[in-house]
Order: C-alpha cells, then sequence, then structure tokens
C-alpha cells in the first residue's frame, strides 16, 4: 500500500476528501465494533489460541492496547444496545460518549439519554449524566504526594545479577505524575483536583486563615473561589482596561500603535471577550485563550487602533489574517502592496 501526503490536492478538494474520510472511518468502527460484538458472543478467540477478546484485538487486530480496551467495552454495549451502533457511524455519537453512556443505560432511560447525549462531546455528556445521577459532593482534602526516585545509571562497581547491555540505565520506580481533574458531581458542582508546589500549598494555607471571619471552616473551594474572582479582576482590568471607574482616556496619537484604554474597554466588551473570526461556513471561533487586538485595516497601511477597526482575534486566526493580507511567509520587510509604499516589519497587538 503508498500512501503519500496529497499536497496535489486544492483546498476545496482537501476538505472535501478529509470529510469524506472521516465518515468512511466511522462507518469503518461501527463495522468492527458489530463485527467485535459477534466475534465476543461466540468466544472465537479462545480457537484462535488467545485467552482474552483483549489479548486477541492486541495481537491479531493490532489495536493498541487502549484501543482494545475502548472497542471491546463499546462492543459489549452494542451487543445488547445495538441502536449505538448506527449512531457511531453517522457520527452522532463517539465511542468515549458511548463508554460514558453504557454502564446507566436501562430500558427505561434508553431513548431519552440517547437522546440527550446524541452530538455532545465527551465532556457535554459528563455534565448531561450528572444532572440524571448526581454524584456526593468529594470532601476538601491536601495530601503530600511521594518523592519521585531518580533514575540510577549502572557503574562497573555496581552488583548486578547478569550482565546489562551496553549503555543500560536502570531505572527505579516512580511515581506517575497525575493528570489535573476536573470533574462533574451535579450540574452546578465539580471536583477539581491538580498537584501544588509547597509554595501554594503555604498559600492556601494562609489564605484559610485570613478568611477564618468569612469561611470558618476554611472551605478550599470557597477560598479558591475567591482568590480567582480576585484574579479575573486583576486580569480583565490589565488586559482590557475593565474598571467600574474607568480614569479619561489621553486619546489615540495619529499614527501611533498605542491602544487607549477606552477603546480597549468597548472592543472586550463588544466582541464578549472571544475570538470574533468567521468562517466561510459561518462558523465563528469564540477561543478565549490568547488573545491579540486585531488592526482590520492594517497598522503598516495606515489604519489607526480605533473602536470600528479593531476586533479581537486569537493568536491563531490574527495570524491567518496577517497571511491572507500580506501573504505567506509574513513578515514582509519592504515588500511593497499594489498601490501601497513599502510595508514594514508587523507585529500584533497582544491582549495584555
Amino acid at each position: 500500500m503508498t500512501i503519500t501526503i496529497p499536497s496535489h490536492l486544492s483546498d476545496d478538494e482537501l476538505v472535501s476528501q478529509l470529510k469524506s474520510l472521516a465518515g468512511d472511518e466511522r462507518e469503518a468502527t461501527a463495522r468492527l465494533i458489530a463485527h467485535l460484538a459477534e466475534l465476543d458472543a461466540r468466544g472465537l478467540y479462545r480457537a484462535a489460541g488467545f485467552s482474552s477478546l483483549f489479548t486477541y484485538c492486541c495481537e491479531v487486530l493490532r489495536l493498541s492496547e487502549p484501543a482494545a480496551y475502548n472497542r471491546i467495552e463499546v462492543a459489549r454495549a452494542a451487543r445488547s444496545l445495538p441502536v449505538i451502533l448506527p449512531m457511531l457511524g453517522e457520527g452522532s455519537m463517539s465511542l468515549a460518549t458511548v463508554r460514558l453512556l453504557a454502564s446507566h443505560l436501562t430500558a427505561e432511560n434508553l431513548p431519552r439519554l440517547l437522546d440527550a447525549a446524541k452530538g455532545k462531546s465527551k465532556r457535554q455528556v459528563e455534565v448531561m449524566l450528572v444532572g440524571f445521577f448526581q454524584k456526593p459532593d468529594v470532601p476538601s482534602s491536601i495530601r503530600k504526594l511521594a518523592v519521585p526516585v531518580p533514575p540510577v545509571a549502572v557503574s562497573a562497581d555496581m552488583p548486578v545479577t547478569s550482565a546489562p547491555s551496553e549503555g543500560l540505565l536502570l531505572t527505579a520506580p516512580t511515581t506517575p505524575a497525575r493528570r489535573p481533574v476536573v470533574s462533574p458531581l451535579a450540574p452546578d458542582r465539580y471536583e477539581v483536583r491538580f498537584t501544588a508546589t509547597a509554595k501554594t500549598r503555604e498559600k492556601l494555607r494562609q489564605a484559610q486563615d485570613l478568611l477564618r471571619h468569612a469561611v470558618p471552616n476554611g472551605d478550599l473551594g470557597e477560598v479558591v473561589d475567591r482568590a480567582l474572582t480576585v484574579l479575573l479582576e486583576d486580569l480583565t482590568r490589565k488586559k482590557f482596561a475593565a474598571t467600574k471607574q474607568p480614569r479619561a482616556s489621553r486619546g489615540t496619537k495619529p499614527g501611533g500603535r498605542y491602544i487607549a484604554a477606552t477603546v480597549r474597554r468597548v472592543v472586550w466588551r463588544r466582541d464578549g471577550g472571544a475570538c470574533t473570526f468567521v468562517s466561510k461556513s459561518g462558523r465563528r471561533c469564540n477561543e478565549r485563550a490568547f488573545m491579540e487586538f486585531h488592526h482590520v485595516d492594517p497598522h503598516a497601511v495606515g489604519g489607526e487602533p480605533t473602536i470600528g477597526n479593531l476586533r479581537l482575534l486569537c493568536r491563531t486566526h490574527n495570524a491567518l489574517e496577517s497571511e491572507l493580507f500580506y501573504g505567506h511567509g509574513h513578515p514582509t520587510d519592504g515588500r511593497t502592496l499594489p498601490g501601497k509604499s513599502p510595508v514594514p516589519r508587523v507585529s500584533c497587538d497582544r491582549v495584555g
């Protein structure tokens, strides 16, 4: 089989073929799940010399261990609930969302849960499920983690039971890094878990002590919520000049890059603090990270930092707009645009 990067395709052809391939993959996955369910029911992996379907999937079907585990779990759910197979094929349900739903589905709630989960992402289904099956609150706790043991290099004077291969390093067991957890417990409550440094732990303790008059039990959720409220007020003030008592603006100097505080406030509120890029199909980006002020008429060709000439774009779409205006390979030092003077190097106006 020969597969190459389709660099010869036009943009429209590439997008069209990509969508078609994604649809084919969804259909193939649904058919794989259906066949896997039947193979599991017949126990054919045993006659093939395997003690488990999992091992069969890894060694015969060449699936990775996570892929095998996920597909087996979904296949067993599909065996009793075949209605999920066409939903997998059409893309209204993913393997991840089926796995989330599987343990909750019953004959009584099946239509309601499947309809509610249709077209939703994994995170959205997690939130949806706690609306039906709420979990108890997680008690606040702070625990010290074990210190990871550094790798140990084998030297000539160290006793070993057998001679190691040349250049071999023996690594002592280490504590695996814990991933941050944000898990919904109920429609308005989440479990949030992360690893903090000793300095952060001390700051939390000090905040608990200073807030005892308002939060007598020292609840960490309340302490963190208050801290984030203050942080967000500070960040929006610095990045977007958002304040309850704005001072008189010094205005914008003609030809300058400085964006007046009053302009930043208005643009931020008007654009909802999110990227305003809209695709040809009408989809707005709405990203809120790495925001930048974009000049509709670029500053390099005379565009002024005014309310009407500025909008919020994320870093990705600000760069895209620059490429569309100046061409690929921006910045374009000294290049002359049609009817324009030579263009100087352009820099973006980051938010904050």
